[in-house]
């Protein structure tokens, strides 16, 4: 997996309407945090919905899901996601989650305008979604939320 200091891949994928995304244009408005998962996997099922509230503030969060549209339309409605979603497909091989080196989703990765990696995770880490909704701005999590410092992806 690309670790902090690298340089994110390039690469243009299709959102839930069928247009085209690159990198480079989502960039073009400042840092994103991509996070790439699994519509069956119940750990991005725990993280979508933070990723959702982090989205609400200065910081571009882009879902890379590894499902075909009409199940990640079913995820986003069933756990309250509605975060800019791009499709890395099993039939064009997953070109997004191959080339960023992903073994486990849900995988993070937070993506300066000039194209590097400033931040890497895997699995749930709370001390890692904190430090992203710290800089966008935003709290992430309620008082009244049990939420655990780690679960492995």
């Amino acid at each position: 997996m690309l670790s902090s200091g690298s340089r994110a891949p390039q690469f243009t994928l299709k959102n839930l309407a069928g247009v085209p995304r690159t990198l480079a244009d989502i960039l073009s408005r400042g840092p994103v945090l991509l996070a790439l998962y699994k519509i069956s996997c119940p750990v991005c099922q725990l993280t979508l919905p933070f990723l959702d509230r982090i989205a609400g503030g200065k910081l571009q969060v882009v879902a890379i899901s590894q499902d075909d549209a009409s199940g990640t339309r079913r995820f986003q409605e069933k756990f309250g996601v509605s975060v800019a979603t791009l499709l890395d497909r099993e039939e064009e091989n997953y070109p997004v989650s191959n080339a960023f080196g992903i073994s486990h989703v849900p995988s993070l990765f937070l993506v300066e305008p000039d194209g590097s990696i400033s931040l890497a995770s895997e699995g749930f880490v709370k001390a890692d979604i904190e430090t992203i909704a710290e800089r966008a701005g935003v709290t992430p999590f309620r008082q009244d939320e049990k939420v655990p410092a780690w679960k492995a992806g």
